[in-house]
């Protein structure tokens, strides 16, 4: 089942909780919760959504919001591995295209490594060994998730769309099963949810309105 918007928020499914003391959805009922999902080799999650959550946790920790941060893997699953995200936290390292790109812009300290420290909770999605098998379940499924405008197409459209997606689920290594069950559209995303446990946004990419929505919801 993918999670809706205005239906209770579905646990966080994690492999391991590499930071912090583990807690979830459930436990977190009274406070505003923000998950902020991102993979390891994502320059974009460095610039831009891990710095903003950082910046929200030291803003609102106080006020009732809880910061979580999620490691996840769609692509890349050489690099967006549970070994990279332990030397994250542990010592700042850095590899892959993040090393790169924070490289080119300056970002970096003894070559490799965060001149911060991510400071709240994170864990490691929960990860499961794809068999290649594509069935039409797991077909439509994707298309319930990513294309909520299929039925739209025209029906070349559709054949054609179908084989991406049949070529992109034979290619896939592992299932992120937060991820998926979130309906995630790439990293850096960020997923809110209010004091009852109802999921209320999800957002890709830089979310410059978060702070805003945040507020909104500390005021209910």
């Amino acid at each position: 089942m993918v999670a809706k918007i205005g239906a209770m928020a579905p646990n966080l499914r994690m492999s391991k909780w590499v930071q912090g003391l583990s807690t979830n959805i459930d436990k977190e009922k009274d406070n505003v919760v923000l998950v902020e999902v991102f993979q390891v080799n994502c320059p974009g999650c460095f610039l831009y959504g891990i710095p903003q959550a950082i910046d929200i946790y030291n803003k609102y920790r106080k006020q009732g919001v809880t910061v979580i941060g999620v490691a996840t893997a769609f692509e890349d699953f050489d690099k967006n591995t549970l070994h990279n995200l332990e030397l994250l936290l542990s010592n700042g390292e850095v590899v892959g295209e993040t090393l790169k790109a924070l490289g080119q812009y300056g970002q970096l300290i003894s070559e490799n490594k965060l001149p911060y420290k991510i400071p709240y909770p994170v864990g490691m999605d929960s990860l499961v060994k794809e068999t290649g098998v594509v069935n039409q379940e797991r077909i439509t499924d994707f298309i319930d998730a990513n294309v909520p405008d299929f039925k739209s197409y025209d029906e070349h459209s559709k054949t054609e769309i179908i084989e991406k997606i049949k070529q992109y689920l034979k290619s896939k290594e592992y299932s992120a099963e937060t991820f998926e069950e979130y309906a995630l559209r790439g990293t850096p995303s960020s997923i809110l949810i209010d004091k009852k446990g109802i999921l209320r946004d999800v957002s890709f990419g830089q979310n410059e309105f978060l702070e805003e929505k945040i507020q909104n919801l500390l005021n209910e």
